[in-house]
Parts: C-alpha cells; structure tokens; sequence
C-alpha cells in the first residue's frame, strides 16, 4: 500500500497534472496503477498512456494492483483465463479462485486464434505456437500469455509487446528435478547402466564387458553455475567428485560455500574427467563445443548435457566418440527433437539417451503449474513480474526522447562484455551519465537496463527488460553504480555521453584498461547514431554498429593500407576505417567496420603486422 507522503505527493502535486485515465485511480485512500491496459478493440487504434516522468518515482512506492475502476466502460468481472496445454491441478486450482478457467488442449491455430478474442490470458507449454496473428485475432483483449517453463521460441515476443501484452514463464521450479535427472545419467553412464540393461533383456550374461568407472575422486567440471548447474555441484560433492565450474556470472563466494572452485573454460574443459552441461543457447554457445573444444579435453572424458542441445556440434562429438577423445556421452538434449530415427549420435554404443526428461517429475510439473499461475494471476492483478521476458509498454514520448540512447546504453554493454576476457567474469559495472541537465531530472533506469541486457543477454539465456533488468543482475551477482554528472550541454538532449567501467577483471584487449586498471569505454549519440568515443585513454569516432575489429597500433604511414589489403584479399568488406591516437607516431587505435566476420586467417595476418601490438574482433 502506498505510504501516506506518497499519497499527499499525489493529491497535493501531482494528482492536478494528471489526465483522466482508466490506467490510474486516485482515492483518498490509495493510489492505483493497471501495467496491462485494455487496448481498445480496433487494430488501427493506440493505446493513450500516462505521461510516465510525472508518476515515475511516486509509482516506485506504492503496491501495485488492479483498482475496482469506476469507469462504466470498465466492469469489474473475473478474468477469462484459456489453458491450452496440460496444467498440473495445484496451478489450475489457483487460476480457477482467480477467474474462470478453459482447457482446451491439442487446438489449431484457427481453433486458437478463433477462441483468443473472449480470453485476458493464455497458458501454454512448448505445443502451442503463439504467433502474431494469434495477437491479433485477440484484438487487444490479451492481457498475458504464460509459458510453463524457460524457454519462449513459441511466443513472439515482438508481437506481444507490440500489442501491450505481458509474457512470462516459469524458469524455476523445474530446477531440482534438472539436476537429478543430470546425475542420474551421470552415474548410469559411469556404470554402464542402460548398456547392461538391454544386454540382459537380449538373454546375455556380459559382466566383463561393461565394467564401469568410479565417480570418487574424480573431477567434474560444471559448465554454467546458475540454479541447476549448482545444484548438480552440490550432489556430486556429495558423491565424493571434486567439482571445478566455469560460470562468467557465477559469485566466487557461492560457488566457495559448496567447495567449488570456478576457472575459466578451457582450464574446465582440459582438467575435468566428467563435462556437465548447464548452460544457456544463444549466438555466443552455440556449438560451443565443436572438434576445437573436444581437441582440448583430456583423453577419456566423459559428457553429460541436459541443458540444451544446440550447444553440442553433434557431428564433432561423433568423431570424438569414435576416436576415443570423449569416451563416452550422455544426453537429455538434441539440436533437433526429436532427433532422426538414424541419428548416429542417438545409436552410437557409447551413448546414454533420454527424451528431454530433464524436467519430467510429478513434482516439477505441479511446481511448474503453481509458478506460472502465479504469475499470469499477478501479471493479470498488474503486478510487476521478475519472470517478465518482453518489454513492458513505456509511454511514447520517453521512448522518443530516450530511443537513440538505448540503443547506445545496450551497444556499450555488448561492447563491454566482449572486451572482458574469461575467469571471474564481470562483477562490478559503474556507469556515468554525462548531462546538460540536473541529475535528479534523468531517470536512468530504462537505460541501465539495456546496458544490463547488453552485458547479459550475449552468454545468457536471460531476457532483460525494464521489468526484470535489477533483479536479473542481482541474481547472476553483477553490481551496477550509476554517476550522474552535469556538464555544459544543450539540456534538451537527455544525455551527453554514457561511460562504462568495468572493475577487477582482465580485458582482452589491453589498450581498454585505463590507468586506474578498469575497462573504461564512452559513447555519445551523434546524429542518432549510437557512437564510440573513447577507449580508456584513447579518442575514437565508431558508429556502433555491425562488426567491428580494434588494433593497437605504432602510429605510422600505410598501417590503413596494409590491414585493409589484408581484408580485401580475404574478401571481408570494409565499410570504414578511424584511426584514434594520443599523440602523434606514438600509439594509435585503429577501428575498422567490416561487413562479415574474417576467418582466422585473415585475424591471424593481421596479427602478423609488426606495427599491430594487440587486436579484438567484436560483434556488436
């Protein structure tokens, strides 16, 4: 409920300024405001939100919820809830005390899209594609479209937010049941269970021929130590393993409680006898262990994934199979489910498989029911949603004025990240704004969001928004100050220029470790194109935009020629070159914009440039 001096802020000052809105009721007693408006029920027409600066930080204090709205237009009934996928009972007794409740299973699109304009919300499981002509056909009435578990490849999330429709899922409950699952098939590969077993039932007797491998002793390296990868630390502590982890977001100190020391990849991957995969899909994983990664691992090694899939090259762990580098795999995930009946992976003799039953327990599937109608029943009484994975709608005139902006925050934040080589990861952000205005005129929160979902969302399977944006960072252990500075600028721009510094990590590219030893990167918006501008203590002039490569260079003639030359000969086109110096033929940073990623070769002979000291490439 809202403090009393947040509502006589309201009633004194505020209130007056205020358009009548059904977003927002004012009493004596209380201040509401509804997250998820009824949009009106023609698709050309727009939603009208509140002017969010004249609200903002009285909003942060007061509970959230749906008013019993005097409006005529808005009668006070119960919400149209349409499961259409199976829910545990635990989560359909709790949607049904909410509103009133349709299962309708195994629906058509056309069945779907038919049914979806008399419903406020929709629960789903990975059945069920939520498209948008599904958004559509709803014609605003959608108010919240649940996922019964992490993943969201169903649901168009650029249609929801366009049509001011919440989506959330239910990424927790199913955490314990994951790791079992991961050390059953741990301990059944080291044993030679499901091998033994179907010898058996063919009528044989072959004790000699699956003797197994003892767990004790042994290293088990844990590839993501988020919530499942630390629960599998702990059982297999508890099995007498020892347990290294590689996490660039994993807290030393929780990983230090359960004795569990973290190191970077390539030391987890060469040492381990046993590789346990939890970690996320995205551009950054995928087939992340590939015939180079196998190559790295000692002879024998043994992998577990119950994560997901596409993080294995599948054909590249077959070679690794039949030439004895992995000795054997076991598998919950498939880059294809469910995979070909003639997948040479799935028949190889020293494969474990098992149909993605990672999360398939009695009590996951309740625990997932009751997670997700949490969610959709608090996202339906306006409550903000930690598990939120789309933007929230923002009124139109902060977007306009902020756009080029968040663009910039998220583009230093992917930079950012990229320059940060491997071990401890990023812990420790400070971000300060440069402003023509006073700071307490800048709310910074959309923009730190987008600099934490660009920090994020590169290694993780995390969607950041407004919404989930603090929490997200609190949970993967990541720190975000903010600095407001004024400076002599025109005060109708928001902001001047947006630096990070990243502390206590080492960088991939030494010349972005300024003097005091942080990554220190600036950009600015010029022209509304988001623009770097300094690499610690050296000027640049970079559009951030597409693929980018830096060198530390001797400043001296022909260095443009002969990288570019380099380029060309390798077919990668460049579409611009700036060089930035301290001063001059001393050292110098030279960008250059290319429109393709070079193959190793061509970084390898730029690399070989005896006035080149250092390089990175970067995908921005």
């Amino acid at each position: 409920m809202a403090s009393s001096s947040a509502n006589a802020l309201f009633s004194s000052s505020l209130a007056p300024s205020i358009p009548k809105s059904p977003l927002l009721s004012i009493s004596n007693s209380s201040v509401s405001l509804n997250l998820l408006p009824t949009l009106p029920s023609s698709s050309s027409s727009r939603c009208n939100f509140i002017p969010i600066r004249s609200v903002l930080k009285t909003v942060e204090t007061l509970e959230l919820h749906t008013s019993d709205l005097a409006d005529p237009t808005f009668p006070n009934t119960r919400s149209t809830i349409l499961v259409a996928e199976k829910l545990g009972e635990a989560g359909l007794k709790l949607l049904r005390s909410f509103g009133d409740v349709d299962c309708a299973y195994d629906l058509s699109p056309e069945h779907l899209c038919a049914k979806i304009s008399s419903c406020d919300a929709l629960i789903v499981r990975s059945g069920t594609t939520v498209n948008r002509q599904v958004f559509e056909a709803a014609k605003g009435r959608l108010k919240v479209v649940g996922r019964a578990g992490v993943g969201i490849d169903n649901v168009d999330l650029q249609a929801a937010t366009e049509f001011g429709c919440l989506v959330v899922n239910a990424p927790t409950a199913n955490t314990i049941a994951a790791a079992e699952h991961g050390i059953a098939l741990l301990t059944a590969m080291a044993r030679n269970v499901a091998q033994a077993d179907a010898s058996m039932k063919a009528g044989k007797w072959e004790r000699n021929k699956y003797v197994g491998v003892s767990l004790v002793g042994k290293t088990l390296a844990v590839m993501g130590f988020g919530k499942v990868g630390s629960e599998v630390a702990r059982r297999a502590k508890g099995l007498g393993m020892q347990v290294i982890a590689h996490d660039p977001y994993a807290p030393v100190d929780r990983a230090r409680a359960i004795g569990v020391e973290l190191v970077s990849f390539n030391q987890a991957i060469s040492t381990a006898d046993f590789i346990s995969l939890h970690m996320p899909l995205t551009p950054t994983t995928s087939k992340i262990f590939n015939d180079d990664t196998f190559a790295l691992m000692k002879k024998g090694a043994r992998l577990i994934n119950v994560a997901r899939g596409g993080v294995i090259d599948e054909d590249a762990l077959v070679r690794a199979l039949d030439s004895g580098v992995v000795a054997q795999a076991a598998l919950d995930v498939f880059a294809e489910e469910p995979p070909p009946k003639d997948s040479k992976l799935v028949q190889h003799k020293n494969v474990t498989v098992t149909p993605h039953l990672g999360a398939s327990t009695k009590e996951a599937q309740e625990g997932v029911a009751i997670e997700i109608a949490e969610a959709v029943v608090g996202a339906l009484n306006g409550e903000l949603s930690a598990t939120a994975v789309n933007a929230p709608m923002v009124a139109p005139e902060v977007l306009s004025e902020l756009a080029p902006y968040v663009v910039l925050a998220e583009k230093l934040g992917r930079l950012a990240v990229q320059l940060v080589a491997g071990g401890s990861g990023i812990k420790s952000i400070k971000v300060v704004y440069r402003t023509g205005r006073t700071p307490d005129d800048l709310d910074t929160r959309l923009l730190r969001a987008m600099i934490t979902k660009g920090i994020i969302e590169p290694i993780s399977d995390s969607h950041i928004n407004l919404v989930n944006a603090d929490f997200t960072a609190k949970q993967k252990g990541l720190r975000i100050s903010e600095e407001r500075v004024e400076v002599n600028a025109p005060p109708e721009y928001p902001v001047d220029s947006i630096q990070i510094l990243v502390s206590n990590v080492e960088s991939k590219f030494a010349s972005a470790v300024s003097e005091k030893g942080e990554v220190a990167i600036e950009g600015k918006v010029k022209y509304g194109v988001p623009h770097l501008t300094r690499v610690a203590s050296f000027n640049v002039d970079v559009s951030l935009e597409g693929k980018l490569i830096l060198c530390r260079q001797v400043d001296q003639p022909g260095m443009i020629g002969r990288v570019g030359s380099i380029l060309g000969e390798n077919n990668v086109n460049v579409n611009f070159m700036s060089v930035g110096r301290m001063t001059r033929k001393k050292r110098a940073i030279m960008a250059i914009g290319v429109d393709e990623e070079p193959n190793k070769e061509s970084l390898r002979k730029i690399g070989e440039v005896p006035a080149v000291e250092e390089f990175v490439f970067l995908d921005l």
